[in-house]
């Protein structure tokens, strides 16, 4: 990524540049040590950590330049 791509949140619709990396796993597809990651900005963070927690599936929420996931 260069410069001039910024990351964008995942909640639907949105453009906003995003904040935080919600990573996260679905315990029956994947390996616990597994996590995938979703992006959001300041005012989708809870409702897509919501979403993930009522599932089971949240991890962690880390702001997104801490995101291991994204490093490479």
């Amino acid at each position: 990524m260069n410069d001039t791509e910024a990351l964008i949140c995942s909640a639907r619709g949105c453009r906003a540049p995003a904040g935080w990396a919600l990573r996260w796993n679905n315990p029956r597809l994947h390996p616990p040590e597994r996590r995938k990651t979703w992006l959001a900005c300041d005012p989708h963070r809870a409702s897509l950590g919501d979403f993930l927690t009522a599932r089971g599936f949240l991890r962690e929420v880390a702001p997104l330049a801490e995101s291991p996931t994204l490093e490479g």
